[in-house]
């Protein structure tokens, strides 16, 4: 089987399982496990999959820098940033990670809320600035321009100080088995340490997120509250994620 062959049938196993399991793919070729590896390497250079001990998942489209997110399921966000917006309830204190689905769900907050939001998300900050009764409380640090929030230990020294009611997480995976992922390190350790300090995290996700896994872990799925999904999502996908104790809302 020539390389562009193995990796045709590589990703129609991704599309098919959700999953590849290096050892059982190289026993059903009749290849190395060498081989295999090499081809996900490959194919991890390229963006296809996310390599994982013993195989591979695929990767989150995601990961691309914001604005080209906000060209991303457009109309899904914002049926998830409506139905997220009704589960904030006057007088919390909320805080709205950074995103182009998060940036939906300020825009849908009625106008009679009362609440206070913290961010590290300039853009979420600006949105709110006309908004008659919501407090905004910016985290400030260093900008980390690829999602345009605010980033590092000035950031996180910050967060430990708040208790928030509600967070609402910003990932770019939620699997099963890898649990909840971001594309880099300093941002999923302040999502954790967000989320450390909230009494309930709730993450929004459109379909290309849903199986899909980044480079860096945030936290057990287990650790999210509920996740926000398209109505669409297929159960094949979902059933594990329910498996794995965490409630699903549907939008």
């Amino acid at each position: 089987m020539l390389t562009s062959e193995r990796k045709a049938y590589i990703r129609d196993v991704l599309r098919r399982d959700g999953r590849i399991v290096a050892k059982a793919l190289s026993e059903e070729l009749g290849l190395s496990e060498d081989t295999v590896r090499r081809d996900l390497r490959e194919l991890a250079r390229e963006g296809v999959l996310q390599r994982v001990h013993g195989g591979a998942l695929p990767a989150s489209p995601a990961v691309v820098d914001y604005q080209r997110r906000g060209t991303i399921a457009t109309d899904a966000k914002v049926r998830l940033g409506r139905a997220a917006a009704r589960l904030v309830e006057p007088g919390q204190v909320v805080f709205i990670d950074g995103g182009t689905t998060n940036l939906q769900l300020v825009r849908a907050l009625p106008p009679t809320v009362r609440a206070t939001v913290v961010t590290h998300s300039p853009s979420i900050a600006v949105e709110l600035a006309t908004h008659p009764l919501i407090e905004v409380e910016l985290v400030g640090g260093r900008l980390f321009k690829h999602s345009v929030v605010a980033v590092g230990a000035a950031a996180i020294d910050t967060i430990r100080r708040v208790r928030p009611d509600i967070f609402f997480m910003g990932v770019t995976g939620v699997h099963a088995d890898a649990g909840l992922t971001t594309g880099d390190a300093e941002e999923a350790a302040l999502k954790r340490a967000i989320s450390a300090q909230s009494g309930e995290t709730i993450v929004l996700a459109t379909a290309e997120k849903l199986g899909a896994a980044s480079a860096f872990a945030i936290a057990p799925l287990q650790e999210a509250t509920s996740l926000v999904v398209e109505a669409s999502a297929p159960d094949a996908i979902l059933v594990p994620l329910r498996a794995a104790g965490v409630s699903i809302l549907t939008a």
